[in-house]
C-alpha cells in the first residue's frame, strides 16, 4: 500500500484521484494540495482525504507521504519535483514533463542525483487498446513499423492556465502534441533515436499568442515516421485516433469517438456526456469508463506496482525529457519552415539502428515488391532484379 500526495485539485486531479482510490484499492490519498485552500479542502472532502493544505513544501515533505504526484500546472512542475526529490518522496508527474527540455533535464536530473524513484504520468499509452496494439507490435504482427500517426483534437483545454503560452510553455504542441508524440514514439521503439523534425503550427481561430493547430513529423533512425496532429477548435467532442502501418500489417485505433456506444437525446436532462462532450442532445458518444479508457487506472497500477518491484515503470522523466526534446525541435521547425534536429544531451536508446528495408526474396536473383490476385484469379508478382535493378512481372495460375 502506499500513500500518496496529491498535488493539484483540477481535472486532472479528479481523474487521478478516482483513479488511485478505485484501481489497486489498497492505496490512499494522504493529502491534496492546491494553491487555493478553500479549493483543497473542498477536493479533500469530497474524495475523502485526511489532510489538505496550499502550502507546496508542506505537501511533499509530509511524513506520512511516500509518493507525490504531480497534477499542477506546466510552471510548477520543476518545483515541484524538486521539492519532491528533496525530501525523499518518489515523484510522478502529468503531462508534458515540463514546458522545454532544458526544464525537463532539470526534473530528471533532480530525481536521479536524489536517486528516487520517477514516473511520467503520460495516460494514453496505457490505453488497454495501446497497450493490446503494442503487444502486437512487439510479437511481429504488423513486422518492422514503417509509420506512427497519433491525432488528438477537441475545442480546448477546461482552465485558463493552458491558454497561457508563458504558464504552460506552447499551445496544442505542448498541451496534446507530448501525448501522440509519445505515443508514435512506443510503437516505433522508445530505444530508436529521434533525429528530425518539421512542424507546421498556426493560431487559426483563437485570438492567443500560442498555436491551435499543429501537424509535425518526426523521423527516427529506423527510417521510420512519426506524424502528430493537434487542435484547439476540434468540433464534435474529442477525437483520439493513432494508426501504425508495417511491412506486414496496419492497426487503426479509435479512443473516444465512435467505440460502440452511441446514445441519441433531444437534450432534455442534458448532463455531463464525456470528457470534451459538446453539448448534450442530439448523437452522443458516452464513455463507459472515463479513467480507464483513457488509461489512467493502468498507468498508476503500472507506476505503483513498479516501484514496490525496485523496477522502472513504462514511462519514467527520461521519456518525458525525450517528448519535451521533441517538441522543442517542432516548434524550431514551425518558425524556420525546415527539417530541425532533435537535440539530446542524453540518449540511453540503441545506436547504429540499421534503416533497412524489409527485402522479401523471390528467388537467389530477385527481391519480390509485390504478390497480388488479379480478378481473374491469376496471382501476379512483381519482382527486381538484384542485379539490374530491372522490375519484371510474372504470373502464376
Amino acid at each position: 500500500m502506499q500513500t500518496l500526495a496529491l498535488l493539484g485539485t483540477g481535472l486532472i486531479g479528479q481523474f487521478y484521484a478516482e483513479s488511485l482510490l478505485g484501481g489497486r484499492r489498497r492505496d490512499r490519498i494522504g493529502l491534496v494540495y492546491s494553491h487555493s485552500a478553500e479549493r483543497a479542502r473542498a477536493f479533500a472532502a469530497r474524495y475523502g482525504i485526511p489532510r489538505a493544505t496550499d502550502d507546496l513544501a508542506a505537501a511533499t515533505a509530509a511524513p506520512e507521504v511516500g509518493v507525490v504526484v504531480i497534477g499542477l500546472p506546466n510552471d510548477r512542475h520543476l518545483e515541484a519535483a524538486e521539492l519532491a526529490a528533496a525530501a525523499g518522496k518518489a515523484v510522478l508527474c502529468t503531462k508534458p514533463l515540463a514546458r522545454s527540455a532544458d526544464e525537463a533535464r532539470a526534473m530528471l536530473v533532480a530525481v536521479e542525483r536524489a536517486g528516487v524513484f520517477n514516473g511520467y504520468l503520460e495516460d494514453l499509452v496505457y490505453t488497454p487498446k495501446t497497450l493490446k496494439a503494442l503487444q502486437s507490435v512487439a510479437t511481429g504482427s504488423i513486422g518492422k513499423v514503417l509509420w506512427a500517426r497519433s491525432r488528438e483534437a477537441h475545442g480546448g483545454p477546461h482552465s485558463a492556465w493552458f491558454w497561457d503560452r508563458a504558464r504552460s510553455g506552447g499551445g496544442a504542441i505542448v498541451d496534446l502534441g507530448c501525448h501522440c508524440i509519445e505515443i508514435a514514439r512506443r510503437f516505433i521503439g522508445s530505444d530508436v533515436r529521434p533525429l528530425e523534425v518539421t512542424c507546421w503550427a498556426d493560431t487559426q481561430v483563437h485570438p492567443i499568442e500560442a498555436e491551435d493547430h499543429a501537424v509535425g513529423l518526426v523521423r527516427y533512425e529506423s527510417g521510420a515516421l512519426g506524424q502528430f496532429e493537434v487542435s484547439w477548435a476540434f468540433r464534435g467532442g474529442m477525437d483520439l485516433r493513432d494508426e501504425v502501418s508495417g511491412t506486414e500489417g496496419t492497426i487503426w485505433l479509435n479512443h473516444w469517438l465512435r467505440t460502440g456506444f452511441e446514445l441519441f437525446s433531444s437534450g432534455r436532462g442534458a448532463g455531463y456526456v464525456a470528457e470534451k462532450a459538446e453539448g448534450g442532445g442530439g448523437w452522443l458518444f458516452p464513455v463507459g469508463d472515463e479513467v480507464g479508457s483513457l488509461g489512467y487506472t493502468p498507468m498508476f497500477a503500472d507506476m505503483l506496482d513498479s516501484l514496490e518491484a525496485g523496477r522502472a515503470p513504462a514511462e519514467t522523466f527520461y521519456d518525458g525529457y525525450v517528448v519535451n526534446a521533441i517538441m522543442d525541435a517542432a516548434y524550431r521547425a514551425a518558425a524556420s519552415r525546415r527539417w530541425e534536429k532533435v537535440e539530446l544531451d542524453v540518449w540511453r536508446g540503441r545506436e547504429g539502428v540499421p534503416h533497412v528495408a524489409a527485402v522479401r526474396d523471390f528467388d537467389a536473383e530477385h527481391a519480390l515488391l509485390k504478390e497480388e490476385t488479379m480478378p481473374d484469379g491469376t496471382v501476379k508478382l512483381l519482382l527486381r532484379h538484384k542485379t539490374s535493378g530491372r522490375i519484371v512481372e510474372r504470373r502464376r495460375e
